[in-house]
């Protein structure tokens, strides 16, 4: 088994895909368009694994809710130093600051996406 992706219903597609190109890094793929929705496909650089970022249709009133299984994805960032600077640039704010957890030997930080899903930034020391 090989893992291939995660998907994501998004509510406001510009702001999901500024989010994950701009400030992650991500690049799109390719989309699918359905009769329904249109799926769009990130990933970065390094690897294989891709984001689909759902684009539904009909989108609830209030948009998706999170259960409470789903955590969070993770990401490397190279510096984070760099990546602060970006995520201030681009306007987005932490919803916890980069810190050292010396039990992984990082430096990690949470975001969020525009849809509240939360986003781990690493940096390995």
């Amino acid at each position: 088994m090989k893992i291939l992706h995660a998907m994501i219903r998004v509510k406001d597609i510009d702001a999901s895909m500024k989010f994950y190109t701009e400030l992650l890094g991500l690049e799109k793929t390719h989309e699918i368009k359905l009769e329904d929705s249109i799926l769009h496909f990130l990933k970065d650089k390094d690897s294989d694994f891709e984001i689909e970022l759902t684009q539904n249709f009909d989108i609830p009133e209030n948009g998706y809710q999170n259960g409470n299984a789903f955590g969070h994805f993770a990401v490397e960032t190279k510096n984070m130093n760099e990546f602060d600077k970006k995520i201030k640039n681009l306007g987005y704010e932490y919803l916890y600051e980069p810190f050292i957890l010396e039990e992984a030997s990082s430096k990690i930080a949470f975001i969020k996406d525009p849809d509240g899903n939360e986003i781990e930034v690493i940096e390995k020391l």
